[in-house]
């Protein structure tokens, strides 16, 4: 079931005065501090492995070489081959656990560079070039995951393989359009996933970036809520100050900037998130930005941002690749302070061993409902250190070793 809030109702959860009495608010911390005690502490939820994860942009794995890539604590190594096809396969040979992504690509296989042992796109071992006839049987080979490329990036799928073909891409129609240029981004942020998806929905934190867009004063209109999203509606107005002139340009209000309101949507759509900005006087965005958090550490709390911020031209051809560096410029200023801001948050939560902050904005109490109950507890990691690997033969391992079935890691 969806939850719409009016207005009226949020502007208590971003802190305004609601008129309650002192036995209200009793009651309402009591209630704070059962619910806190139930919870499980969303900074240790891992992100749900059953999507599709960009991981690498497409153009950094290049024909004939690898690109090593993470997920999660799982090492993955790409490969375009010569039919240019990019394949994913577990970043380990069978053999001695040598990374794959330190070997040679040749044709559409991709040979260890330490024995030369040879592996198809599917992960099977194709070749051991000294085992004689007659030998015992080898190893099948390593993991092999559901890959795709698509909007300029790799996406891999690294939960069930068997719900690869079923899952959706995201779909953004705004990227293949012709009246839009599309900027990508990718960054690495030293914090929870969870961190950025707070940052980017709850709009109260413009003071962090008043010196690039001045005072912008975000009122919350309302906002819907349901098992596995919440979108938020806000009315930005300017209320003075200096402006980036990247930002007048990006809002569609030109080099001179301008103090119309914007009406601005974020959306937390499980596991990605969206954002557009719509100018009060028009019908359709200036711009829409879609991203994915993709942890890289075990215990995530390193996050690879993924990006793509997809701008509609204006109507003079070739203004828009003018303003461009200005653009970029106000983008990558607005993301170094927003990235200040969590690593901070981050560097607290590990200081404290727990999440000691003290929310009050409903619709982030909604969305972290949304990301605790879509994910997954964090588990070890995958042939990556003391914690014990999955695919106990594949790996040649014993004892240490447990096949995660959930995961679709693979046996031979």
């Amino acid at each position: 079931m969806t939850e719409t809030l009016p207005a009226q109702s949020e502007a208590h959860g971003a802190g305004e005065s609601a008129g309650t009495d002192e036995t209200t608010d009793a009651i309402a911390d009591t209630e704070g501090v059962a619910v806190a005690e139930t919870q499980a502490d969303l900074r240790r939820t891992g992100i749900n492995p059953d999507f599709w994860y960009p991981v690498a942009v497409a153009a950094k794995v290049r024909k004939g070489k690898t690109f090593a890539a993470k997920f999660a604590g799982e090492r993955i190594a790409l490969y375009r081959g010569e039919s240019g096809a990019v394949y994913a396969l577990e970043d380990r040979c069978a053999h001695r656990q040598v990374p794959l992504s330190m070997g040679v690509v040749e044709g559409d296989v991709l040979r260890c560079c330490y024995h030369a042992w040879a592996y198809r796109g599917n992960g099977r071992i194709s070749q051991i070039p000294y085992l004689p006839k007659g030998a015992g049987r080898p190893p099948r080979g390593v993991r092999a995951y559901p890959v795709k490329e698509a909007y300029g990036f790799v996406f891999v799928f690294p939960g069930d393989p068997a719900k690869a073909d079923t899952t959706p891409l995201p779909d953004l129609p705004q990227y293949s359009s012709p009246r839009h240029k599309t900027m990508r981004f990718s960054r690495t942020v030293d914090c929870h996933y969870s961190f950025m998806h707070e940052n980017l929905l709850d709009m109260n934190h413009q003071f962090l970036h008043r010196g690039i867009v001045g005072r912008i004063q975000p009122k919350l209109l309302g906002y819907t809520s349901d098992p596995t999203s919440v979108e938020a509606r806000y009315l930005f107005t300017h209320g003075g100050g200096k402006r980036n002139r990247g930002a007048n340009l990006l809002a569609a209000d030109g080099i001179t900037g301008g103090n119309k309101p914007d009406v601005v949507t974020i959306c937390t759509g499980y596991p990605y998130q969206t954002l557009q900005l719509v100018p009060e006087d028009a019908e359709l965005p200036v711009f829409s930005l879609w991203v994915a958090y993709v942890p890289e550490d075990a215990e995530q709390r390193t996050n690879h941002v993924y990006g793509l911020l997809m701008i509609e031209k204006p109507p003079i051809p070739g203004a828009l690749n003018l303003a461009w560096p200005l653009i970029r410029r106000f983008t990558e200023g607005v993301f170094a302070e927003d990235r200040m801001a969590v690593e901070a948050e981050q560097r607290a939560w590990d200081e404290q061993g727990e999440d000691c902050n003290h929310e009050v904005f409903p619709l982030i109490l909604d969305v972290r409902d949304v990301l605790r109950s879509n994910g997954v507890p964090i588990g070890p990691s995958l042939c990556g250190g003391p914690a014990p690997c999955a695919g106990a033969a594949s790996c040649g391992r014993t004892a240490s070793c447990a096949t995660t079935a959930s995961r679709g890691r693979a046996t031979p």
